[in-house]
């Protein structure tokens, strides 16, 4: 009798836990670990598409891939380890406008004849008068 006792307050003991759990876990839930973007990026070809996604191959992103056709990137990423802006940089350092952020001329020249997307009347352009 007692063994079923000290069972049966054990039992009692594990479900109070278990349900002590789920209320934290629900009044504090896990942050975001994947995060989906998308945003524009000046490109013309292969050689582009696998600049823009290589140059996102690093950690806190899951997946990054760009459609040439639309000039979409979209990117699966940590929030907790990596920021949008930080996403756009990485494609701007390659040579490769954003929505957001500017290639430096310097890395943009020199890109392949072929990449080259900037126009003379570019508005990210030196204008002249």
């Amino acid at each position: 009798m007692k063994q079923k006792s000290i069972i049966l307050l054990t039992a009692m003991l594990l479900s109070i836990t278990g349900m002590a759990n789920i209320h934290r876990s629900a009044a504090n839930p896990k942050p975001v670990k994947k995060t989906l973007i998308s945003f524009a990026v000046e490109a013309n070809c292969g050689q582009c598409k696998d600049r823009i996604e290589n140059a996102l191959n690093k950690k806190g992103v899951y997946k990054a891939v760009f459609k040439l056709d639309s000039k979409i990137l979209t990117v699966t990423y940590d929030p907790r380890k990596l920021e949008e802006i930080q996403l756009h940089n990485m494609v701007a350092m390659v040579g490769h406008d954003t929505e957001k952020v500017k290639a430096s001329n310097v890395v943009y020249e020199s890109l392949p004849d072929c990449c080259k997307y900037r126009q003379d009347d570019d508005e990210w352009g030196p204008h002249q008068h």
